[in-house]
């Protein structure tokens, strides 16, 4: 290696590879700060690389993208709280931004009505809080036709290809009450699965998995556990009826029927990671938590890294009150989503960000997961921006703290 080599810091590869990081972990300024490291390294290269140029122009592009749709959401609360400087000031970063045409017609229609509320002195915002974003859909009609068929349609989109004809082929009650139940309305949704399961009474059918679900949320736990039971003699095979029979158990404190139950599973379905969680899952539903954790580790000494097992282990270690060992965790699992460039789980977000905050951890970075949570799970904003306002009051911040507790405030009022 030369001597000037030594010197000359990160390659443009090293500044993408943590701009990728930092993008997954929806710390988008700071990626695109390592984005454009990367880019002006490389502008000092040759020979010139034209597709490691390209692909960065792209990244900064997506993560410039992401940051002004952060800073709008930001802006609207701040313009909901009533501090139209900072809003004004975070609207026109995010119109400097976006290359969104829509983007930027609704920053361009927000700077507007901004501005002639400032000019008027109005005290209350004109701009509702983004509507879209915070409120629940309305629910699609039960009726057969237009978007309940598309819904339809995509729900049964996500199983296989031989329950997706079953389920097609189960009638209008099946598709009204699979709908329902999809939507969280299980009164009607019980009522139209047991009309279908009057039509389809053919051994096989999953109409009575879907009945059971239905039966379950309405806590009709005898009736579900009827009908799972029944349903695991014709279909031994289907893993969810062992997860709801077991939820029915645990309910009932049979944590011995849990157990017999799993070790009833046929074939190498008792060797699938589901059971492995529903076995830890039944010690710590028994209160063994220390069994459940060595379990859950026996499984690491074994297999390869698994991350609904090291989400398991992390809730184990939380009931163990082992919040070093949780957070480290959590903060794993997130490096692990970060390194595949997968999305990361608000909760697991939400539990890492919680934990370091509570073990007084108050760092930018925390901040920043904080910011990010209130956009991805707006209906818990005011609990996020409550905590953005003490991380900046401990960092000597004291006007950041006293806007974010006053958004914290309009927001739980709302």
């Amino acid at each position: 290696m030369s001597f000037l080599k030594i010197f000359s810091g990160k390659t443009p590869e090293a500044h993408e590879q943590k701009g990728d990081e930092l993008f997954a972990a929806d710390l988008w300024g700071k990626a695109k700060v390592e984005y454009e490291r990367a880019l002006d390294k490389l502008d000092k290269t040759v020979p010139p690389n034209d597709n490691l140029k390209s692909r960065l122009q792209k990244k900064i592009h997506r993560a410039e993208a992401s940051l002004a749709h952060s800073h709008k959401s930001i802006a609207d609360d701040m313009l909901e709280a009533g501090f139209y400087d900072d809003a004004r000031e975070l609207y026109v970063l995010a119109l400097e931004l976006t290359k969104d045409v829509q983007l930027k017609t609704d920053l361009a229609n927000k700077l507007e009505q901004l501005d002639f509320q400032m000019s008027k002195n109005i005290e209350e915002t004109l701009v509702d809080y983004d509507d879209d974003r915070g409120e629940a859909a309305e629910p699609l009609p039960l009726e057969s036709g237009g978007q309940s068929d598309e819904y339809f349609t995509a729900l049964c989109g996500a199983l296989p290809a031989d329950i997706q004809k079953a389920y097609r082929s189960y009638g209008d009650n099946f598709k009204k009450g699979y709908l329902a139940l999809n939507q969280g309305d299980f009164v009607p949704a019980a009522d139209y699965l047991s009309r279908a399961m009057q039509e389809n009474p053919t051994a096989g059918s999953y109409i009575p998995l879907e009945l059971a679900t239905a039966y379950l949320n309405l806590e009709k736990h005898s009736e579900a556990q009827q009908l799972l039971e029944a349903f695991i003699e014709d279909q031994p095979q289907a893993l969810p009826a062992y997860q709801l029979l077991c939820e029915i158990f645990w309910e009932m404190g049979a944590f011995d029927r849990a157990e017999a139950l799993l070790a009833s599973v046929p074939g190498k379905l008792t060797e699938s990671v589901a059971v492995y969680i529903l076995k830890g899952e039944t010690l710590f539903h028994a209160g063994n938590h220390k069994g459940a954790k060595e379990f859950y580790q026996n499984f690491f000494r074994t297999y390869d890294w698994n991350e609904p097992v090291a989400r398991a282990l992390a809730k184990t270690h939380e009931a163990l009150n082992e919040l070093a060992n949780a957070r480290n965790l959590y903060r794993e699992i997130m490096e692990q989503c970060s390194s595949c460039h997968a999305r990361i789980d608000p909760f697991i977000k939400q539990r890492y960000a919680d934990l370091c905050f509570d073990s007084g951890m108050l760092s930018s970075d925390i901040l920043e997961l904080y910011l990010s949570l209130a956009q991805e799970l707006p209906a818990n904003a005011s609990d996020y921006y409550e905590k953005v306002s003490r991380i900046y009051a401990a960092q000597g911040n004291h006007a950041e703290a006293g806007r974010f507790r006053a958004i914290a405030e309009k927001r739980a009022q709302q």
